[in-house]
């Protein structure tokens, strides 16, 4: 597979780029440089090579779901810009 001067105007296009001819030969060349290294890829072989998500193991830490007690409500407001009825009260959003 291989990057033509049409394939980039079409990218470039979509991305809503205005690109010189110099810059449409020079990208074609550094896209094609870039294939053809990851053609490189297909000479290894990979049969023995277990599929993976990630380089390293990686578990989710999670802690247990328990009840903690909360803050009391006058320490929680003494934060509040303003409030009413125990509540933090914020300017109206919808007319």
């Amino acid at each position: 597979m291989s990057i033509s001067v049409k394939d980039v105007e079409h990218v470039a296009k979509l991305a809503r780029l205005s690109l010189t001819d110099e810059e449409k030969e020079q990208f074609t060349g550094q896209l094609n440089a870039i294939l053809k290294y990851a053609e490189k890829l297909n000479e290894l072989d990979t049969d023995n090579v277990q599929p993976t998500t990630h380089v390293l193991q990686i578990h989710n830490v999670m802690r247990e779901d328990e009840n903690r007690p909360s803050l009391p409500i006058e320490k929680v407001l003494r934060n509040a810009p303003d409030e009413e009825d125990d509540q933090i009260r914020v300017p109206a959003v919808l007319e």
